[in-house]
């Protein structure tokens, strides 16, 4: 399905103007729900960035470098105020682009707003400090901006990643190079356009499309770009710490994620049962913070297994626009990876307890994997430790809270973790000991929660965003001492 687009998805955006690549190629963009070509998209590779870098320093040492912290909060404002006028539109390019189905899409330009809402109000209320120091001196602290900003945003929530990330360093005055993942960038263009429309000062914003080991690796290694944001797998963060590193340039990290759910024999089932399984379905299970592993107490792991199954069997997965429960997954190579895991589940080892259906009208090129529910497997099991980044979820018992967090703890990674209890002393003891970056007590996600800081330990990265943190982040710390005598 080709969609009509606002702008000329094989051009990139510089310096406030639309340009082919400098080379002149362009790179196919697939329709993950059938397996045609959406568009053909620009394929920017080293002096595209260097030119996208040179205008972000650009409008630093010129007109955004001018501009007020008011006049900044004004402008993301405006922006947050386009997307919701534009959300039809952004939400078919998103489900169309990714392949999750239009609701979730819709949840996710209704995110792109806030984000720019949230930041638009925070920009002119981040103070620095004025600190008691020796007699005769007056010592304060600054809050600058970096620079120019390099965001490398993954293709699993483009609207919501680029909000959170460029929402954030745009508040404090960066001038920001975005690029997206070459598998789903249609929405980081539509973002440029709705810059250009509310008057964004040119080079501000610059978006740069292509292969991640060409346009990517050029931007995470350019010695113009001042702090990198990063969302995506382990793997590539390594490099693209590696690679700032050579120009001791700081990193944020958001890399991948084998989230728990704990259970408790006290908890409320009826409560916890949508969240135990939405969280790790969405996106067709796509999502880096996605709780892939439910611990369940012993006590009460027959009746957890019996109602997530019921559940499982009750989705339906199609094309993105059908907008059932699930759509494809990202690509066919994606598709490979999930089925690879998936047939560890058959057989004589861990044995699958129910799965969804695929809708009969799928289309026959898409990139569809049934959600997958796996009975209950010892903590060390390869389904149980590594990130699958597909719709299969796996039950872990255990007896007590002592073994509850060693199994919890016990991966590689540590991004966010739930807690199922009505037990108060329980939910601090746990919140306590596990160690991950963010925590949900009776609730996972908390709708998003623009105002929560987020980020991992471990393998799951370092840094935080959203929320007050994100601002600090994209900013530098300046001390400055007076003294007057």
């Amino acid at each position: 399905m080709q969609p009509e687009l606002p702008f000329n998805p094989s051009q990139l955006f510089i310096a406030g103007e639309w340009r082919g690549a400098q080379q002149g190629e362009t790179l196919p963009l697939e329709n993950p729900s059938d397996g045609s070509t959406l568009c053909e998209i620009a394929r920017g590779r080293l002096a595209d960035v260097d030119a996208a870098v040179a205008a972000a320093q650009a409008a630093l040492d010129g007109e955004w470098g001018r501009t007020s912290h008011a006049e900044r909060g004004r402008l993301l404002s405006a922006m947050s105020r386009k997307v919701l006028e534009q959300l039809d539109m952004l939400a078919r390019l998103e489900a169309l682009d990714v392949g999750k189905p239009l609701q979730q899409a819709r949840a996710d330009v209704l995110a792109l707003a806030r984000y720019l809402e949230f930041y638009g109000g925070a920009a002119d209320k981040v103070h620095g400090q004025t600190l008691p120091f020796a007699q005769g001196y007056t010592a304060l602290t600054l809050r600058e901006p970096h620079g120019v900003t390099g965001h490398i945003v993954p293709w699993n929530y483009p609207m919501q990643i680029i909000g959170r990330s460029l929402g954030a360093a745009l508040a404090m005055g960066n001038a920001c190079v975005l690029k997206p993942a070459e598998e789903a960038c249609l929405t980081a263009l539509a973002f440029a356009r709705i810059a250009q429309q509310v008057g964004v000062p040119a080079g501000a914003i610059n978006v740069i499309t292509g292969l991640g080991e060409e346009a990517g690796a050029a931007l995470a290694s350019h010695a113009g770009v001042q702090h990198i944001s990063f969302t995506g797998s382990v793997a590539t963060g390594k490099l693209i710490q590696t690679a700032a590193a050579k120009n001791v340039v700081p990193v944020t990290l958001e890399l991948g994620g084998k989230s728990p759910q704990i259970v408790f024999a006290d908890a409320d089932l009826d409560c916890a049962l949508p969240y135990l399984v939405n969280a790790g379905i969405q996106n067709a299970g796509q999502t880096c913070s996605a709780a892939s592993r439910i611990l369940v107490q012993r006590q009460v792991l027959d009746a957890v297994r019996e109602r997530m199954a019921q559940r499982y069997r009750a989705l339906r997965v199609g094309s993105a626009l059908a907008d059932l429960d699930l759509g494809p997954l990202i690509s066919q190579r994606q598709k490979v990876v999930v089925e690879r895991y998936l047939a560890l589940a058959q057989g004589a080892g861990p044995r699958i307890v129910a799965q969804g259906t695929l809708a009969p009208d799928a289309p026959r090129g898409g990139h569809y994997v049934r959600p997958t529910l796996i009975d209950e497997l010892p903590p060390t099991h390869v389904l149980a430790q590594e990130e699958v980044f597909g719709p299969v979820q796996v039950l872990i018992a255990f007896d007590g809270e002592e073994q509850a967090l060693q199994i919890a703890n016990g991966t590689a990674f540590g991004l966010v973790a739930g807690v199922w209890t009505r037990d108060g002393a329980r939910q601090m003891r746990m919140a306590r000991g596990l160690k991950c970056g963010q925590v949900f007590i009776n609730n996972y996600g908390a709708g998003g929660g623009v105002e929560l800081p987020f980020g991992g330990v471990k393998q799951s990265g370092h840094g935080r965003e959203k929320g007050f943190e994100a601002l600090y982040g994209f900013s530098v710390l300046k001390t400055v001492a007076i003294y007057h005598g």
